[in-house]
């Protein structure tokens, strides 16, 4: 499903115009992104939580030559499902 077949579906189960679900959408991706940047967690009961974690620097091989190179530090934004979630899927 992509952004455009998200939308319809909001519209379609919310009874929304398209143009209301679109920006009722991308308020919802702006305010997580805004909370998981500020280190905040964002949890929604029986869906599932977005965190941020940091992957530690490590040493990893090059695929086309084999040399070593190293692999800095980085934020990952991680995603737990919720226990109603994982039992309908």
């Amino acid at each position: 499903m992509n952004k455009a077949q998200l939308i319809d579906a909001i519209a379609e189960k919310a009874g929304l115009t398209k143009a209301d679900s679109k920006k009722a959408l991308d308020a919802f991706v702006a305010s997580t992104t805004d909370a998981l940047k500020n280190g905040d967690r964002v949890a929604l009961i029986g869906f599932g939580s977005f965190s941020v974690s940091t992957r530690s620097a490590r040493t990893g091989r090059n695929p086309q030559s084999g040399a070593p190179i190293e692999i800095p530090e980085k934020k990952v934004v991680k995603f737990k499902p919720g226990a109603e979630l994982e039992d309908a899927i």
